[in-house]
């Protein structure tokens, strides 16, 4: 049981990860980010509360005064989050759109020490350098300066880092809600009904209808898989998870497997290889995220460890 749940975190990271596949296919029939989005939440909303139905109806009761803390986390948070994401993996590619993503803890940390009064440590601050650096390697900004490689897309780097804010922000939202006593459960389904009620106005259901027409089953089953896969399993898979495991850890297991399969997936589906460069930025980018959601006395021993190994490189000295 104990190894099922530390694969639990994984595998969210991964189905975050494929976000990218689906919305391209969808893109490149001529759906926009809108309707992409909207249709997506709608499948989600519906399934989570058959689940909550059949599970607890309890977690449905909340109080009206906090209809401000779902609006939070569903309008700024998952809304936000999954149209800038959108928007990013249309024009660059799928890891650094999962990378900048990535990044969402790093906006946790600000904020957080300005609304919680959190202090920003001196390991925040060397995680938050080394995140900025890796990003910066893995942006390919670097290479497309010195003529070698693809041309960044700053609109898209800018759409990347602004999903991974509003990440940032339904964490922020949901703790607030959490503290009030509210379920995991129960944060996610208001957070996807109050997106759904709000993209329903803007969704272009001729162009989804079209959709479904050309290949019924096909489609269909693609739509539901959209959903399942980037909305569902994904948010049920790390709720669980949390129940068994530290917040820290199921944040680095889950941070790290998403970058990792956007890469895989971007290699499978659309030919994206990655440079060394690339690579390397992505791998110093979630050292840092995993130094950043570690306890403090781990990260402390974990960096210790490495600077001594650099010594003995650089000096060639025995300790």
């Amino acid at each position: 049981m104990r190894k099922l749940v530390l694969v639990l975190p994984v595998l969210a990271g991964i189905l975050w990860g494929s976000a990218g596949v689906f919305v391209r296919e969808l893109n490149d029939f001529g759906m926009d980010g809108y309707t992409v989005l909207s249709t997506r939440m709608i499948v989600a909303t519906v399934f989570l509360l058959i689940i909550i139905g059949l599970y607890n109806r309890s977690l449905l009761k909340i109080n009206l005064k906090d209809l401000w803390l779902f609006a939070g986390t569903g309008l700024l948070g998952i809304m936000g989050l999954n149209y800038f994401y959108n928007e990013a993996v249309s024009e660059i590619t799928l890891s650094l759109a999962a990378i900048l993503l990535s990044m969402a803890p790093v906006f946790v940390m600000i904020l957080s020490a300005f609304i919680f009064r959190e202090r920003i440590t001196v390991k925040k601050i060397n995680c938050l350098t080394l995140a900025i650096v890796g990003c910066t390697l893995a942006s390919g900004v670097l290479e497309a300066a010195s003529g070698m490689g693809l041309q960044v897309s700053v609109r898209g780097i800018v759409m990347g880092l602004l999903s991974g804010f509003f990440c940032a922000l339904y964490g922020i939202f949901s703790k607030i809600a959490a503290n009030r006593g509210y379920s995991t459960y129960t944060i996610l389904f208001y957070s996807l009904l109050l997106c759904t009620v709000a993209l329903l106005p803007v969704t272009n259901w001729g162009v989804f209808i079209s959709f479904i027409e050309a290949a019924p089953l096909k489609n269909t089953l693609f739509a539901v898989a959209h959903s399942t896969c980037t909305s569902i399993l994904p948010y049920l898979f790390y709720s669980i998870a949390l129940l068994y495991m530290e917040n820290g850890k199921v944040s680095i297991l889950a941070g790290g497997g998403e970058p990792i399969a956007a890469v895989v997936f971007g290699v499978l589906f659309f030919s994206e290889i990655p440079t060394i460069l690339i690579l390397i930025g992505l791998v110093i980018t979630i050292i840092a995220l995993s130094f950043l959601c570690m306890p403090l006395d781990r990260a402390t021993i974990y960096i210790r460890y490495y600077r001594i190994q650099l010594c003995k490189i650089r000096y060639k000295t025995d300790f």
